[in-house]
This record gives structure tokens, C-alpha cells and sequence, in this order.
């Protein structure tokens, strides 16, 4: 017996499928496993089979044209056809965790392509046309080429002789896109930071399962600096578990590794709010990792993420006793402060936006 990959189109009507699977019996042709992609000219029906050593190319898509399929393809297909599409697209996924430049060789696997190639899309680095700026590239597919903007930049371009790609398929690049571009954007905010009393610091994106050890620095913290962060009180544990992942923001975390026990700990928060199109920013940091630099560095990291968000500016609010932040926020270039009794509302400017700058003042 041999393995045979087989697609056709089918009417989409009772009955139709049957017509076609009865067909390829009628040879001994044995179906392992059937995808249907559904299609405006009907369902397309993707086959893996075994069929007879001594049937060919020919016989075959013979068969498929008496079971009233259309647009017919044959293949000879390899043993590792036998695993399921879920399967081989969570496989090719593990890979990609484990290896986010492989995005192309990916693609490669999920679609069967004949070849995938990257190129610039107009205004990226590398593209012929200078000066001119673009939106993201678009996303879309013909019979044999699909185009899928790499989150990186630019755009593949995955290509295949046979069969015509499917709107099902289309769809499932696209997510193995979304998967890469989730994993390029935590790799963006995941760092390690080495301070210069010598400790390592991990830098990374809270998630909800950093709900318990976030509580923990919220116990271990003083009631002045918990006051610092909050002036209208500690907000509830089931509040701080949405502060983890505020919807339009992120949260940054900083941990570090105790080395005689090798428990790790969070020791500091940065969370960014969406305010429309301001974000508004707060830190907590434990009071044995004051004045270390930590603070500077989170909100540097909170700026550089609201320029990519497309943020106009991040405003912090701060008591005017908080000298230890004004003097940071001095540093990074703070913009207008407005007072409300002891309370300063202060604007840090965000790359690429116009925001009008004036000195911090407490008093």
C-alpha cells in the first residue's frame, strides 16, 4: 500500500461526500484522515489515504472524478502525513517557542509550501523606496501565493505550486504570525538587568500567575511605600490581579533570585495604564532595592513600550514629598507637572510624540 495526499472540491450538499468516498472504496483506497476547508465554490475535502502499490497517478484522480470531485490534486505523501493538522500545527508551534526566528521554516511546515520568501515592505529598513512611510504591509491570498506581514517587519511571501491555497489555510498562517508576534514582544520585554552592587535582576511581563508573588511584595513592602504607590489605599487582591494585565498597558516585573536559598522573588512592579491615548505609569519597589537605579531603568522600559504603542505621553501622579521619584522623573526628562493640593501630575514625553516640556517643580 502507499500514502497518497488527495484534494478536491465537492458540492456542498447531502450526500456529495459520500458519492466520493464510495468512489475511492470501490479501488481499495483506504481514507486515513479528511480536512474540510470550506471555500465560496464549495467544500474542499483534503484526503490522506492508502491506496494499492499497483494504482497510479492517473487511476487515482480517475476515481475522484467519478466521486464528482473537481479541481482535483494527487500527491504522494510521506509517513509523517499520518499526524493529524492540530498536531503537526502545535508541534510547529513548541518549535517556534523554542526558536522565534524559525518563522519562515515554520510557515514552511504548516502550509506546505514550495518556498518562503522574506522581503521589506515599503518604508522598512532595506526597501527600495526611500523616504516613504507605510502602514503595515497587507495580508491576503491568491490561488498559489499568500502574503503574511512578518511582526518583525516586512513580509512573507509563501508560495506552492499545487494545490491553491484555502481560506483555512490563510487562516491558520496568520496565527502561527500572531504566535510569533506574541513571542517577539515578550522577548522584547524580558531582559536581564545586573545592578552595580553585582545582583541580577530578571526584567519580564507579569502574567496571572505572578498574582501571589506580587501579594508577597505588597506584604514585605512598608506601609510608606505601599502609601507612595497608593495614595488612595491598597487596592484589593482581586484589583491588583487585573493590574497584572491591564487591558491596553502591561506590567513589568523585576525578580531576583535568592542565591543561599534559590527562591525567586518579586521585588518591583511597573505598570502601564491606557488612558485614551495617554498612559498613565506607577512603580512599587521594595525598600531594601531603593535607590539602586531600579526605578529609572522600569520606567525607561515603560517609555520605550508606550512609543511603540502609539501612546501621546505617560503621566505619573506623585505626592510632592516623593522627592526620591521626582528626581528619577527629572532624569528622564519629565515634562509639566500640575499640582492639586499634594498631589503632582507629571508628564514624561514618549519618542516620536509632541508633547510641550517644562521643568518638574514640588513646590
Amino acid at each position: 500500500m502507499a500514502l497518497w495526499r488527495v484534494r478536491a472540491t465537492v458540492d456542498d450538499r447531502p450526500g456529495y461526500l459520500s458519492v466520493l468516498t464510495a468512489s475511492l472504496a470501490l479501488k481499495s483506497v483506504n481514507i486515513l484522515a479528511v480536512q474540510v476547508h470550506t471555500t465560496e465554490a464549495g467544500a474542499v475535502d483534503d484526503f490522506l489515504v492508502d491506496a494499492p502499490d499497483t494504482m497510479s497517478e492517473r487511476d487515482l484522480l480517475a476515481a475522484v472524478e467519478r466521486g464528482r470531485g473537481r479541481d482535483a490534486f494527487v500527491a504522494r505523501a510521506e509517513a509523517q502525513g499520518l499526524a493529524d493538522p492540530p498536531t503537526r500545527a502545535l508541534a510547529l508551534a513548541g518549535r517556534l517557542v523554542h526558536d522565534p526566528d524559525g518563522l519562515g521554516e515554520a510557515l514552511v511546515g504548516l502550509l506546505d509550501a514550495t518556498e518562503v520568501r522574506w522581503r521589506p515592505s515599503a518604508g522598512s529598513p532595506g526597501s527600495p523606496a526611500s523616504g516613504f512611510t507605510a502602514g503595515p504591509p497587507a495580508s491576503g491570498f491568491t490561488a498559489g501565493c499568500m502574503t503574511l506581514a512578518d511582526p518583525a517587519g516586512g513580509v512573507f511571501e509563501v508560495s506552492r505550486r499545487a494545490p491553491d491555497f484555502t481560506p483555512a489555510e490563510f487562516a491558520r498562517g496568520q496565527a502561527l504570525i500572531e504566535l510569533s508576534g506574541a513571542l517577539l514582544r515578550q522577548a522584547d520585554t524580558q531582559t536581564t538587568l545586573l545592578l552595580p552592587s553585582g545582583d541580577e535582576l530578571l526584567i519580564r511581563v507579569a502574567t496571572p500567575d505572578d498574582t501571589e508573588a506580587v501579594l508577597r511584595l505588597h506584604a514585605r513592602c512598608s506601609a510608606a511605600a505601599r502609601e507612595l504607590r497608593y495614595p488612595g489605599g491598597v487596592p484589593s487582591d482581586a484589583r491588583l490581579r487585573q493590574l497584572l494585565e491591564p487591558i491596553g498597558g502591561l506590567t513589568l516585573l523585576a525578580l531576583h533570585t535568592d542565591p543561599r536559598s534559590g527562591e525567586e522573588h518579586v521585588i518591583a512592579t511597573a505598570t502601564l495604564l491606557a488612558e485614551g491615548d495617554l498612559g498613565e505609569a506607577a512603580l512599587l519597589v521594595e525598600d531594601a532595592w531603593q535607590r539602586r537605579g531600579l526605578g529609572t531603568t522600569l520606567l525607561r522600559r515603560l517609555v520605550t513600550w508606550a512609543g511603540r504603542g502609539g501612546f501621546a505621553a505617560l503621566v505619573l501622579h506623585v505626592t510632592a514629598d516623593n522627592t526620591a521619584m521626582l528626581r528619577t522623573l527629572r532624569r528622564l526628562g519629565s515634562g509639566a507637572a500640575d499640582r492639586d493640593g499634594s498631589m503632582l501630575t507629571v508628564t514624561l514625553p514618549v519618542p516620536g510624540a509632541d508633547v510641550h516640556e517644562s521643568p518638574v517643580t514640588s513646590t
